[in-house]
């Protein structure tokens, strides 16, 4: 991942495309000029945008993952975050009671061999004799997931990095059933009290875990159900009983996640209604890691939830436990109905490297993992993942080689061919990592897209690939001028495949219009990608959209649909930008779809001209005008006014061929034409030249 700015909680959302050249025009303004904007509708200047042309990019960044769309809500649920030593940090986890009362410790004395420490409660107190137990008991409290205010580039993030002591805390709402599981022991009989309790101090749920024997390590499950909501509660376990309880793999999740697979509803309702055509994942600097030891490991996170060792992601300064794994990953893209793109580690992070002749254990990690996702059921990696409940493949069919390691000392260098065959590739060994990984997973999956780290936009790339990576982050003018980008680059080759990019700085804010202003016309320029990593800003309760996040609402039905040939025509310069679709909406119905921004600062007269259909196939009744605007360009949206900056909707009364629309300043606009669906009609993709993309 490159510089990003970030808010307290966030869930990452990048919108990207695998093959990004497609016609747009931008043009300059002067002040309440008018101007024109040709559209040709007929067939023959139409092209075809692939379905996977937006999507997300998900990276476990200030709890996106552990605490934001995983809906665990134990933070550190297996006591593991202060490392494999002992005594080790149980933080988030606080004491209730003092020092007369009890003593928490930690011990290498788990039941699971990958996750070895556990919490060991010594009692003092009890319920009579001479050290009687406070009325609630004593014991300990989970709060939930803390998280970072803001967080910027990899390179950056020491001296850049702030955190804070916020929390995150537990949202617990009445009605809701949360299911608690637990692994305990002890000498004696367990007699522990289980219980939501809220900010007041108020009890939400409870329940009582007994057991005359629990001399080895018992599981125990509990159903809670809410009988009030507290957006700041926390899960406690106490007890008023004399004597030694050790606690591991404490878990507490909401019973209606999504499908029962563990995604938090909410969240992932957000991210399905933007539709989008495929999900990058785990992140960026979250899959190299500062150093290797702490980098994303796929086989450390499979299997069941308590066997999982977690770890500690080093880039991002937190612990995850590693609920949202390899297979939660591939689930969630199946959920949304988008393609998977598993972006791995290469043996590069930001401060060690394998080197190229030590590479092999990588690259059969990686064949694994393929396998894992890809293998029946009777394979080694595929009756894994059948045995944790998906025996059907996933539709993995690319794949990147690491984040940002191009220019990294092992990723790449000059290559020579030893053996060349079908489908079979043999380099030299000072190949570079990146080659090894090409050719061991073209022999084994001919048909995997393969996306080199490598920027092949201005100049071919010296080595083979399907794709190669773009990243870009800047100012806001920078950002809107780049809309051209790729208007010259090679139609031959690996496609653009445009991973990251965000107005950031000063013109980022906390997530402002004129960032997803800029975003939208360097978006528009590609119909050809978009990101910004201020999508979702969320606590355990609430959520709101950034104006960018609503921007993406203009493209989401960009995926398959047609793309017109439209042209502006004025001064040249840079602050207005069109491109037009068709597409057709879930009751078959066609529409064209003219979108536009306005990032100068005055008022635009658009006259549009439409040709190519028939007179009067566009009808009035169900054409729209979207606009997204605000009084200021830095507006934001947040939690005291979640909908400052959003889209506005209204009827466009008097449509035609020609139809004249004013721009408000910074804005963006789409006007949303219902069509006779028989004067028009969506080309499928295999009618088309795609050589020309």
């Amino acid at each position: 991942m490159g510089t990003v700015t970030m808010l307290h909680s966030i869930l990452l959302f990048f919108f990207i495309v695998l093959s990004a050249f497609y016609q747009s025009s931008a043009t300059g303004i002067e002040a309440n000029q008018t101007v024109a904007l040709f559209i040709n509708a007929s067939e023959a200047s139409a092209k075809k945008i692939p379905e996977t042309l937006f999507g997300i990019f998900f990276e476990e960044i200030n709890h996106a993952g552990a605490g934001g769309l995983w809906a665990e809500l134990v933070s550190n649920r297996g006591f593991e975050a202060g490392g494999p030593n002992t005594p080790s940090n149980i933080d988030p986890w606080s004491i209730i009671g003092n020092e007369s009362s009890l003593i928490v410790s930690t011990e290498r004395s788990s039941c699971f061999d990958r996750n070895k420490i556990a919490l060991r409660m010594e009692v003092l107190c009890d319920h009579e004799g001479t050290n009687i137990c406070p009325a609630g008991g004593v014991g300990i409290y989970n709060p939930g997931f803390w998280g970072m205010y803001r967080s910027v580039s990899c390179s950056l993030l020491a001296d850049r990095l702030q955190t804070g002591p916020k929390f995150s805390l537990q949202n617990i709402e009445q009605g809701k059933t949360y299911k608690l599981v637990l692994y305990a022991r002890s000498l004696g009989q367990i007699d522990v009290s289980v219980s939501l309790t809220g900010s007041t101090g108020l009890t939400l749920a409870t329940a009582n875990i007994l057991a005359s024997d629990a001399s080895n390590w018992t599981k125990f499950e509990v159903t809670l159900q809410a009988k009030g909501t507290d957006a700041k509660s926390r899960l406690q376990l106490t007890t008023t009983k004399k004597g030694v309880i050790w606690f591991d793999q404490v878990s507490l999740m909401p019973t209606d996640t999504y499908k029962g697979h563990g995604f938090r509803k909410d969240l992932f309702e957000m991210m399905k209604n933007l539709r989008p055509g495929f999900v990058r994942f785990p992140g960026g600097c979250f899959v190299e890691g500062e150093w290797l030891r702490n980098a994303f490991r796929w086989k450390e996170t499979i299997g069941p939830w308590e066997e999982r060792p977690g770890h500690f992601g080093d880039v991002w300064h937190y612990w995850t436990d590693d609920g949202l794994g390899h297979l939660e990953f591939l689930q969630l893209a199946e959920d949304l109905g988008a393609a998977p793109i598993w972006v791995f580690n290469n043996g590069v992070s930001h401060n060690d490297e394998v080197d190229t002749p030590s590479i092999s254990p990588f690259v059969q990690e990686i064949l694994d993992g393929i396998e894992f996702a890809r293998g029946d059921s009777s394979s080694k990696w595929g009756s894994v993942r059948a045995a944790m409940g998906h025996p059907q493949p996933f539709d993995l069919k690319y794949v990147a080689v690491g984040n940002e390691d191009c220019g990294k000392k092992h990723y790449r260098v000059t290559y020579s061919i030893t053996t060349f065959k079908p489908n079979i590739i043999v380099f030299s060994d000072d190949s570079g990592n990146y080659l090894k990984f090409y050719s061991a997973i073209k022999r084994a999956y001919p048909d995997i897209k393969i996306i080199s780290n490598c920027d092949g936009s201005s100049q071919p790339l010296d080595h083979p690939a399907d794709f190669y990576d773009y990243h870009i982050y800047s100012s806001a003018n920078s950002v809107f001028a780049s809309a051209n980008k790729f208007d010259r680059a090679s139609r031959s080759g690996p496609k653009a495949f445009v991973s990251e990019y965000a107005v950031n700085g000063n013109d980022a804010g906390r997530g402002s219009l004129l960032a997803a202003l800029a975003e939208a016309g360097f978006l528009i320029g590609l119909e050809r990608n978009w990101w910004n990593p201020d999508a979702i800003v969320f606590d355990s309760s609430q959520m709101y959209g950034t104006p960018s996040y609503w921007m993406q609402h203009f493209f989401r039905e960009s995926n398959g649909a047609t793309l017109l040939n439209a042209t502006l025509q004025s001064n040249p310069s840079s602050s207005l930008i069109a491109s037009a679709i068709t597409w057709k909406d879930t009751d078959n119905k066609m529409h064209l779809r003219i979108k536009v921004v306005n990032f100068g600062s005055n008022i635009v007269t658009l006259q549009v001209s439409i040709e190519g259909l028939e007179v009067n196939s566009m009808q009035s009744v169900g054409s729209t005008k979207t606009v997204l605007t605000s009084s200021g360009v830095m507006d934001e949206n947040s939690f005291q006014v979640p909908n400052k900056v959003v889209p506005i909707k209204t009827q466009v009364e008097d449509v035609g061929e020609e139809m004249d629309i004013v721009l408000s300043p910074h804005s963006l606009t789409s006007l949303d034409l219902l069509i006779n669906s028989n004067n028009i009609r969506l080309l499928g993709f295999d009618s088309l030249d795609k050589s020309s993309y």
